[in-house]
């Protein structure tokens, strides 16, 4: 891809709000999708109870295999999900933080009928270890249910950098509720510089229906202060959507710089297709990745739109832009023809 102005023709399906007729079930559907990729990795556990009871583990580094170990030896006096039967199906999962989409999730078996479950598993990561220095082990307890609407019992949060490494002993740790960035997603992932302006039908030159349908120009600048998840450094490239449509014609994405946490992309797009009336349901989804040969991984991304939790009237996870995000795309809706500029923090979405 170049680094010029890459246009893309937009058309939205354009929903009722009754849902009383039989043929919303296949627009429903788009409408509620998101980039299936953020949604495989960031797809959440759901119910919870107070945080209650302690875990006990050890943690190690295998120099010879560099492998990462949490020995998970057991829990004791955790949360009963289920008063009825008095009954907990607990297990453990850890993940290295920020970089969940990286490393993945690592749990132990599920323990049934317990609130003090014995697991003496081990979970490994393969990891260099000043790659490990730069994580946080986020290691919490959950109830396992059969439908996955899977209970939170409570976690513990390592800064591994400052962690002692010569202490390879189980020890107890009291579980606590899910801490406030965990809740919210404030986790420093870098802060993206760019500019956005609507240009509505017809408002351009002489001629009338200039342009034919209005427009939607985002200029992705650059980023700044990415997560380098490797010691070569990040390629990292920037990927674009505009929600509902996560089809072809709305995916563009810019090109890969490579082994910088500071990139200059200075690309820009444009989306035609829009009507005024499409900017209150609509968002534009910027996502930062790790380009590598496998698989690319997740760094962080932003969400601009109204952050309503509806689009044309149908509930969707995706329309949660921040408040810095809404301002953002309230001010370009406010200021046809102009660019905005602005400064946004990248979240985990």
């Amino acid at each position: 891809e170049s680094d010029t102005a890459s246009e893309i023709s937009f058309q939205f399906n354009r929903h009722k709000k009754s849902p009383s007729t039989g043929s919303h079930s296949s627009d429903m559907a788009s409408v509620s999708s998101v980039s299936g990729s953020v949604l495989s990795v960031y797809s959440g556990d759901f119910g919870s109870v107070d945080a209650q009871g302690m875990v006990e583990f050890a943690l190690d580094y295998d120099e010879k295999n560099r492998e990462f170990q949490v020995h998970v030896s057991q829990c004791k006096d955790l949360a009963v999900v289920d008063e009825k039967k008095g009954r907990s199906d607990p297990y453990v999962k850890t993940y290295l933080l920020p970089d969940k989409a990286r490393m993945g999730k690592r749990k132990t078996s599920v323990k049934k009928r317990t609130v003090n479950p014995i697991y003496n598993e081990v979970l490994r990561y393969k990891i260099e270890k000043m790659v490990l220095l730069i994580q946080k082990l986020n290691l919490s307890v959950w109830h396992n249910d059969p439908l996955g609407r899977n209970s939170f019992l409570g976690e513990i949060e390592i800064d591994l950098a400052s962690w002692d490494w010569s202490n390879r002993k189980l020890n107890w740790y009291p579980l606590k509720p899910r801490s406030l960035s965990a809740v919210n997603g404030v986790d420093h992932r870098g802060v993206m510089s760019l500019s956005i302006k609507y240009v509505p039908p017809g408002s351009l030159g002489k001629r009338p229906k200039n342009p034919p349908s209005g427009e939607v120009h985002i200029w992705v600048k650059d980023v700044k202060d990415l997560l380098q998840l490797r010691p070569s450094g990040v390629d990292s490239f920037v990927k674009c959507y505009v929600l509902p449509d996560t089809s072809k014609k709305s995916y563009q994405k810019t090109r890969v710089i490579k082994r910088d946490t500071n990139p200059v992309f200075n690309h820009t797009i444009v989306y035609d297709g829009f009507h005024t009336e499409d900017l209150k349901d609509a968002c534009v989804e910027l996502t930062v990745w790790d380009h590598e040969k496998l698989t690319n991984h997740f760094l962080g991304g932003i969400r601009l739109g109204l952050g309503t939790g509806l689009s044309y009237g149908i509930s969707v996870d995706w329309m949660d832009s921040t408040q810095e995000e809404v301002a953002f795309w309230q001010e370009m809706m406010l200021a046809a023809n102009e660019w905005i500029e602005g400064l946004l923090p990248l979240r985990s979405l």
